[in-house]
């Protein structure tokens, strides 16, 4: 067992506990509070005058797929052969053998969703993970999280600008992804049947697109919509209305300009990546204002990096630049430890410090959303020291 005791405790869950403690026994938060009973022998970690966290939740990344500093070795988050290939599944794309899992545990970052990228209509399954570990299959918190789909920029340029091939148009985008869901739904109709029922219906024969389609179209995975601007936020919110399915409303650049309509549909939003140049053109709105206008629209709110657009270890520095923007500091806490956790479907296991879930809990000196020179002295993950200052 391990005792965290005399910190500020942020549980993410209600209030911050002033001199708190925090017992973890087993890779699991046993009891958190004023005063918890602690064995004579539980190993102790004094946290007085730091900030004790549950570890940070990117909610959006390619970590491990879009590796850093090794070219196109490490590049295997776009499979830019077929616009449309739910069949491919991150995880067989992940390497934690990144650099960049050291660099974001040791800031704090313990869990990641990550995946395909945009260059698809239909780019694959996301995975979330822990950031620490040598086999992937042994970190893996939920498999799969989410169906990522693309709209705008990218899947156009990837197809038609680069292979003169459909989509060269944002309808030619939206015609290839309701042509996929068509042909899904029939696929679940005919799979439900024949499971309802194997005397009387023919099993379809299997298809590896439409397969991989089953958890979207049976509502057991939300689609994952790659959307910057208003218009293409929007495409994407009448396509899954069209097929009642679930959707996230990933990087929403312009969610700003129309919280208002997006408060209407109530989805999770997961806005970023905001720091770093406006490099093409539908990012030309992008601003750290959209983050509060979602909050204050009533919108559960993520920030996201999109590593490594943004290198996962500055993810705080982005809650803390929202915060300059007028984010009220709290709910950029929120933004990315407890909201990303509840948008992707994990908060079961991650995201707070609550009795029963994961003992990934981090120390700092400091404040990292408000103070560039703050330390990480200790990060654990499921009740492990994975890392700790020198």
């Amino acid at each position: 067992m391990i005792l965290i005791k005399n910190g500020l405790v942020k549980t993410m869950a209600g209030e911050d506990i002033e001199n708190g403690q925090v017992l973890l026994d087993g890779g699991k938060i046993a009891a958190v509070g004023k005063e918890v009973s602690a064995p004579v022998d539980a190993q102790v970690i004094d946290a007085a005058g730091c900030i004790v966290a549950p570890g940070f939740v990117e909610g959006h990344c390619h970590i491990g797929l879009d590796e850093e500093a090794i070219g196109f070795e490490g590049d295997d988050y776009n499979e830019m052969t077929d616009p449309v290939t739910p069949q491919m599944r991150g995880i067989d794309g992940l390497n934690p053998m990144d650099e960049a899992f050291f660099d974001a545990y040791s800031h704090g970052v313990t869990t990641a969703v990550t995946g395909p990228g945009s260059a698809n209509v239909v780019g694959g399954t996301f995975l979330a993970v822990k950031l620490c570990g040598k086999r992937v299959d042994n970190m893996v918190v939920k498999n799969p999280v989410a169906m990522k789909i693309a709209f705008g920029e990218n899947p156009k340029r990837c197809y038609g600008a680069s292979q003169k091939k459909m989509p060269m148009t944002r309808m030619g985008t939206a015609a290839l992804l309701r042509e996929l869901l068509v042909k899904a739904q029939n696929y679940r109709e005919e799979m439900d049947a024949y499971e309802a029922d194997p005397k009387n219906n023919k099993k379809p024969t299997y298809d590896c697109k439409l397969h991989a389609m089953l958890p979207v179209m049976r509502k057991e995975i939300p689609l994952k919509s790659h959307a910057h601007r208003a218009d293409d936020i929007f495409t994407s919110l009448r396509i899954a209305k069209e097929f009642d399915l679930d959707i996230t409303l990933d990087h929403c650049t312009e969610g700003h300009l129309i919280a208002d309509e997006l408060e209407k549909e109530g989805k999770g939003c997961l806005v970023g990546p905001t720091f770093g140049a406006k490099s093409k053109f539908e990012l030309k709105n992008k601003c750290w204002d959209t983050p509060k206008a979602m909050v204050e629209h009533g919108l559960k709110t993520a920030i996201i990096t999109d590593a490594p657009v943004i290198p996962l270890k500055y993810l705080p520095l982005c809650a803390g630049l929202a915060i300059n923007a007028g984010l009220d500091e709290q709910e950029a806490w929120k933004a990315v430890t407890i909201n990303p956790a509840v948008i992707t479907g994990i908060a079961d296991r991650v995201g707070s410090l609550e009795v029963g879930k994961d003992a990934d809990v981090v120390i700092y000196k400091g404040n990292p959303l408000t103070d560039l020179q703050y330390t990480t002295k200790y990060t654990l993950i499921n009740g492990q020291i994975v890392y700790q200052a020198e």
